[in-house]
């Protein structure tokens, strides 16, 4: 018996009707011979995104993770019929993306290295910018990627207009106004939107407890970020002030403070007497870092005019000759 065309469609509506039944394994299997078959560009794109659904409902991350590049692949690199459908792709796309993402074990950073791609970025900037909240996530609890959060940073100042939430919103307390004090409260807003999150909040079962990695993650380094960035601009500091503002006892604190003093080779020292953390002199501090900056800005910019104005004075004094 040939295979021919009806034959080719009979098995895509039968691949469709297993997975309407939620035989996603036996879908995925007619899906995968359909596509080998099929020579309609659209019908086999449709089966592909049938395929990664039928993978995703089955939590076969690693392959989900192929299917999901090899959809990018053709998405970026198919003929639409119009720039609008390529963009609604490419947010679908990622919106896919997100169940694969917060699953796989490299998830942190594929969720990063799609969604700062130029394309995808513009994507989310022009019609998703809610998908903010998962990148900025995934860059706060990923420290291999702390070079991205100054990217991030700028991102996000573009669309706060358009979009916020407790997430996106600490990072801007924190890194746009210094604002220690809103940072603290909005830290215990997003503790709320990740348990709350369906990506984020994923529970794991460990005995008799229940932990959510990607808070534990969260809170953690968002904790980093606000003393770093408050040694950064202060020497001397408060370590019952630090703990109210990382939402910690004095006690919890000072343990978290020692440990990262050691771990880090952070050049400070604990006064335990006053119950202070004293950074070390040799470290600038932000005030002397502008007057420093202004001062070399002020060299640079006679240095400018006097290579404008000498030429011409030259040429007056040959003159005057």
């Amino acid at each position: 018996m040939q295979i021919g065309p009806d034959q080719i469609e009979a098995l895509y509506q039968y691949a469709k009707f297993q997975f309407e039944c939620g035989n996603y394994s036996g879908a995925a299997d007619f899906l995968y011979q359909y596509r080998a078959l099929c020579t309609n560009s659209e019908r086999s794109l449709s089966a592909l995104w049938g395929k990664l659904a039928a993978e995703i409902l089955m939590q076969n991350w690693d392959v989900a993770q192929e299917e999901l590049n090899r959809l990018k692949e053709i998405i970026d690199s198919k003929n639409f019929s119009s720039p609008i459908n390529q963009l609604h792709s490419r947010i679908w796309l990622m919106h896919w993306s997100l169940f694969i993402f917060f699953n796989h074990e490299n998830g942190k950073n594929g969720i990063i290295d799609l969604f700062f791609q130029d394309r995808y970025l513009n994507a989310i900037q022009t019609n998703a910018p809610h998908l903010l909240r998962y990148l900025a996530a995934a860059v706060v609890v990923n420290k291999r990627r702390r070079n991205m959060l100054k990217e991030l940073i700028k991102v996000i100042q573009q669309e706060q207009q358009t979009y916020k939430d407790p997430i996106t919103e600490f990072l801007e307390c924190l890194y746009v106004n210094y604002d220690f004090d809103g940072a603290q409260q909005k830290l215990i807003e997003c503790e709320q939107v990740i348990l709350n999150d369906p990506f984020l909040g994923k529970r794991i079962e460990e005995g008799n407890f229940v932990t959510v990695p990607l808070r534990d993650e969260f809170l953690e380094n968002s904790r980093l970020f606000i003393f770093e960035t408050y040694c950064h601009i202060h020497r001397c500091i408060d370590i019952g002030m630090l703990a109210e503002k990382m939402n910690m006892t004095y006690d919890e604190a000072e343990l978290w403070i020692m440990n990262l003093v050691k771990s880090s080779k952070l050049d400070a020292k604990i006064d335990s007497v006053t119950g202070t953390l004293i950074m070390a002199t040799n470290q600038v501090n932000v005030h002397e870092q502008i007057i420093e900056s202004m001062k070399n800005l002020n060299a640079r910019t006679y240095m400018l005019a006097k290579s404008l104005v000498d030429p011409g004075h030259a040429a007056a004094q040959q003159a005057g000759r």
